[in-house]
């Protein structure tokens, strides 16, 4: 069952301002604040949102939000721009319809943001596709590049727009969007030039340069130092939350999604690079014969970096930046200008520049996103466009009055709009139409556009007109013709009530706008309404070679001079505005009025004076008045009868007949006044909020009875069923614990039972174990006697037949047998016969540990001979070296337990074979035994040379590894002892006999990988090479001395940390010390 809700249900405040009461300045302010405290930022005034800026992120926009309001009704559920969204979207689709959706506020409450949140809602609820996805996210991605080129922080909004916008988005039959159609209004091109303090200009300056390649900065001949650009200001160049770098590559890739192409792209940052350059030309003034000033670029390097950009002479824009030519009907004059009017000619096209492409970059968009299809289409109008602008003292200007008829129009359109709503739901319900009092802005609106005698007719003519012209005449004929205007005030018009009045200076007006009086200062009005350029810059833009230069100035085209004054700013504004109304009359109003809390942008803060400022000049009290005129609020049948039924026995809990009947027999039986409200063909219409009230208060008692009676009732039945449930499982468990009980009785009965019959078991058992036990032993006891007795009797019997020394026979009997089951039991059980199998059977006797162990011996050496007797000769000799090596090294040298393993090969190097040695092979006459390669230690840096080492039984040779050269050769006699270290290197020292010849050099300090077959080697050669059969002498020590020439150096050895993988280095320590360090041994 589907619940139903309402706008009424759990309302923080007044949810609707019509219903407000009592409805005063006061109360609208505390009813806003209440619903801001509460995170209600929207509230309605009948169709109307007026939108809170948090200035921060609300839950309130998830996907679950948009289903929520998707297909709902507006005063369904509580406010939210989603209903607004909602309910334009489904006029258009359901009644076909064309929507308008007017956004309006001042600077940082928050329109930009909802404009975004009503196409991102209308892209949600649409149809799905490839190609409506596309459309979709062009529109969407249409808004980056737009707030690039026309927003800017600005003191009261860090992303102000400062431009007007209007996009139609259309649609098909269905609701799916097909393209849409961007309008833009006023850029605050003056920006460009000149920031107020604390803000900045456009966006996309600030991106560029922070966010784009360096590649792309040189080609633009720009720099990332925001200091090095006039037209940009530095108080406020960093905006915190605001990322330019991360901004740039989002408004990049949106270009792409809208269509743009890459040289588009390059050509639009072109010309904002030639902005930011035009901005650095500077002028001096040069003096001429004839006493006048004319103006010469300072320094040209900028001047010709722009022209670089743009495809310009030099020498042309330069010119243009010194004449001006004015041209008549048969005749040129070319005049100088000063270094005054120089600036202002290089302001004017910076301006014209960026206010002519942002326009082309809307074009462009518009190309794109633009319906494909010619037939006809529904259209959505989204209208993002400043609100009322009042600033303080006299700093409002043309920018401020214009912008401030903007809303005028906007405010005349909305009253006619709203009343014609009004009346046609009036009609349409056959409710009696009254006329409705209300201030009707349409004076003030022609005061300002009237074509005779209007402000903005008065400007026209007076920029248009020969002669001096300056702001103080236009003010002068302002005073002349709008003095006796009841909405215009000046220090001379009559409607002054005091000539001295010093809040009015000399050089102001004041207009009495809807929201509340405005002075204007007239300075600048007459520049900015002409906005001039000169003829001679167009025609200098006009010759560039930049792709888009002839598109942005066609005015310069010599071909096509056109000596007719082109229309004033003010002019083509107010073309624009009427344009727009026009557009607007045509469609469906939906409002939502934008209000800021704060100047300080923080959340949780309500400024009640400067709200009451935006509530005023937005004219939602009138508003107000103007939908409570009439009746306050109005509901169909269905809903307020669903709502109120319970409040009538009659209607309660269910009418049966058509609403309208229920709710007539409802508000009967209320005795509801009939002037307080009045039937119409669907809805009811309430006159006074009071009577709602007193509705909303009778219902809400109603339901506190009911939900009282509702309580009652569910405890009433929820009593009787837990009593039931208690009775049936009292039931339930009776039963059960009988059924124990009797279960554990009869446990008990058979328990006790089984122990009796245990008991006489065992007694029966026991009595019976005794009989036998009787029984067993007088048959024992027989056999006994008996045995003796036999015993005796053969003993008599036999005694003459035994010998005195029978006993120790019968002993050596016994030991013999004993012997030979051993022997034969050996026999049976000899191990295999592996030398290093060491099972042996048991000794089945102790007095047999002396044979069995001289056995096993014997058996162990007669296995190892036959094992012996089956090896060759080499196979022989290999093992004695191993052997050898075993008493040399075996439990003396870390290295010995790794080397067991590997067989000794002695030829490493295959000498015989490899023709790589064979010089050195004949070198040799012996038998080589040993070859292999070794490092040769030098003693000045401890660093190794790779040498050959070669062993044969009478010498020991060294010789060069790559050449094969024979180094040295030592004779084995010659070898007197080697010394090794104890740890697990391959470090050895020759020491040969002092006063040999091989000994001029001194000792050999060798390393070798391959040292414990070397060292085994020259031991057993060694001893059998000596003259007197001497041993080779081993040394075993971490620490020797080795003679080098005629010094001794001590060779130390130390473990370290391992380096350069795990192998052992020396390193010479001074004259007398050699340290070697090895890696400790890993476990």
């Amino acid at each position: 069952m589907e619940v139903k809700t309402s706008l009424l249900d759990n309302m923080i405040g007044v949810g609707d301002m019509v219903l407000l009461e009592p409805l005063s300045e006061d109360s609208f302010l505390e009813n806003l604040k209440k619903r801001f405290d509460h995170n209600e930022i929207y509230t309605y005034i009948g169709s109307v949102v007026i939108s809170m800026n948090p200035y921060r992120s609300l839950p309130i926009y998830s996907p679950e939000k948009v289903e929520e309001y998707r297909n709902r009704n507006f005063y369904e559920l509580s406010p939210h721009i989603y209903a607004l969204a909602d309910e334009a979207y489904r006029s258009l689709r359901d009644q076909d319809k064309d929507q308008c959706i007017l956004i309006t506020g001042e600077s940082g409450s928050g329109k930009t943001e909802a404009s975004k949140l009503v196409m991102s809602y209308v892209a949600a609820v649409c149809g799905k596709g490839q190609e409506v996805n596309k459309v979709k996210e062009q529109l969407l991605q249409s808004n980056p590049v737009l707030e690039a080129f026309g927003n800017a922080k600005t003191v009261r909004n860090d992303n102000s727009s400062r431009f007007g916008k209007y996009m139609d988005i259309e649609f098909d039959f269905k609701g799916d969007p097909l393209g849409g159609v961007i309008s833009n209004y006023l850029l605050e091109k003056s920006r460009v030039v000149k920031q107020p303090r604390g803000e900045r200009n456009f966006h996309i300056f600030y991106q560029l340069l922070s966010g784009a390649s360096d590649d792309t900065l040189k080609k633009l001949k720009l720099d990332r130092d925001f200091s090095k650009y006039n037209y940009l200001s530095l108080d406020s160049a960093v905006v915190n939350g605001l990322d330019d770098a991360t901004s740039f590559r989002t408004v990049k890739n949106a270009m792409q999604i809208v269509g743009f192409m890459e040289d588009e792209i390059r050509s639009v940052l072109e010309l904002v690079a030639a902005v930011l350059k035009l901005g650095n030309i500077e002028f001096k003034p040069e003096s001429r014969c004839n006493d006048t000033d004319e103006s010469r670029v300072r320094d040209k390097n900028d001047l010709k970096e722009m022209c670089e950009l743009l495809g310009i002479e030099q020498t042309v824009l330069e010119r243009a930046f010194s004449y001006r030519t004015v041209e008549a009907k048969l005749e040129k004059v070319s005049t100088t200008l000063n270094v005054a009017q120089a600036y202002y000619a290089r302001d004017a096209l910076a301006k014209n520049l960026y206010s002519r492409l942002f326009s082309w970059l809307v074009t462009r968009i518009n190309e794109s996103i633009k319906a494909q299809t010619k037939s006809r289409h529904k259209v959505m109008g989204v209208l993002d466009i400043y609100g009322f602008e009042i600033f303080e003292k006299a700093d409002n200007s043309f920018e401020q009055f214009i912008i401030n008829y903007c809303n005028e129009k906007l405010q005349q359109i909305f009253i006619e709009l709203t009343l014609r709503e009004e009346q046609e739901e009036y009609i349409r319900e056959g409710i009696e139409w009254t006329n409705i009092e209300y201030f009707n802005n349409a004076v003030i609106c022609d005061l300002i556009e009237n074509n005779q005698n209007g402000i903005m007719a008065m400007l026209d003519e007076e920029c248009l007109r020969p002669g001096t012209v300056t702001d103080e005449t236009f003010l002068d004929k302002l005073n002349t013709v709008c003095a006796e205007h009841q909405h215009f005030e000046s220090r001379l018009s009559k409607n002054s009530k005091f000539l001295n009045d010093h809040s009015l200076p000399h050089s102001c007006f004041r207009i009495q706008h809807y929201a509340g009086k405005v002075l204007y200062c007239v300075e600048g009005f007459v520049d900015k309404n002409n906005d001039l350029l000169y003829r001679d810059l167009s025609q200098a833009m006009f010759k560039a070679t930049h792709s888009l230069m002839k598109e942005l100035f066609p005015e310069g085209n010599p071909s096509k001079v056109n000596l007719k004054r082109p229309p004033t700013a003010g002019s083509q504004f107010k073309s624009s505005v009427g344009t727009l109304m026009k557009n607007l009359q045509t469609k469906n109003p939906n409002y939502i009025r934008c209000i800021k809390p704060n100047d300080k942008k923080a959340a949780h803060i309500f400024t009640a004076s400067l709200v009451c400022h935006q509530v005023r000049y937005l004219g939602l009290m009138e508003n107000v008045r103007v939908r409570r005129a009439g009746y306050a609020f109005r509901q169909p049948y269905g809903p307020c009868l669903e709502r109120y039924k319970m409040l009538c026995k009659r209607t309660w809990p269910h009418w049966r007949g058509p609403a309208r009947e229920g709710v007539e027999v409802l508000m009967a039986d209320l005795q509801v006044p009939t002037e307080e409200f009045s039937y119409g063909r669907s809805k009811i219409f309430i006159r006074n909020p009071r009577t709602l009230f007193f509705l909303e208060e009778r219902r809400r008692q109603c339901l506190q009875d009911l939900a009282t009676l509702i309580q009652k009732i569910y405890r009433g039945w929820k009593c009787r069923t837990h009593f039931l449930l208690l009775k049936k499982s009292q039931v339930v468990v009776a039963a059960w614990y009988r059924r124990y009980a009797q279960q554990k009785k009869y446990q008990r009965i058979k328990s006790a039972t089984t122990v009796v019959q245990s008991y006489a078991r065992g007694w029966q058992a026991r009595k019976l174990l005794r009989e036998l036990k009787h029984q067993k032993r007088c048959e024992e006891a027989v056999t006994t006697i008996a045995a003796y007795w036999h015993g005796t009797q053969v003993r008599r019997e036999y005694r003459k037949f035994f010998r005195a020394n029978a006993g120790k026979k019968i002993y050596n009997f016994t030991i013999q047998r004993i012997m030979q089951k051993y022997f034969l039991g050996v026999k049976s059980g000899l191990p295999s016969m592996s030398p290093v199998d060491k099972n042996w059977p048991a000794r089945p006797y102790r007095f047999l540990d002396a044979a069995h162990a001289q056995l096993r011996s014997i058996f162990h050496l007669w296995r190892c001979k036959k094992y012996r007797s089956q090896f060759s000769q080499e196979r022989k000799a290999v093992y004695q070296e191993k052997l050898e090596a075993s008493e040399l090294f075996k439990d003396k040298k870390s290295l010995y337990p790794s080397s067991v393993s590997q067989p000794f090969k002695g030829d490493y190097l295959e000498i015989s074979k490899n023709p790589k040695y064979q010089k050195l092979n004949s070198c040799v006459e012996e038998k080589v035994l040993l070859a292999d390669v070794v490092n040769k230690i030098n003693r000045a840096n401890g660093k190794g040379a790779s040498r050959i080492l070669l062993l044969t039984k009478k010498n020991v040779v060294l010789a060069d590894q790559k050449t094969g050269q024979v180094k040295a050769s030592v004779a084995l006699p010659d070898l007197i002892s080697v010394s090794v270290s104890t740890q697990n290197d391959g470090f050895f020292a020759l020491k040969l006999k002092e006063g040999s010849a091989s000994a001029v050099k001194g000792d050999f300090l060798l390393s070798s990988e391959h040292l414990i077959e070397t060292i085994t080697k020259l031991h057993h050669i060694g001893s059998t090479a000596s003259d007197d059969g001497e041993q080779l002498d081993i040394n075993i020590s971490d620490e020797f001395l080795v003679q080098f020439k005629q010094d001794k150096v001590c060779v130390k050895f130390i473990q370290a940390a391992p380096k350069n993988g795990n192998s052992a280095s020396c390193k010479r320590k001074n004259n007398r010390l050699l340290e070697v360090s090895v890696p400790a041994a890993t476990a």
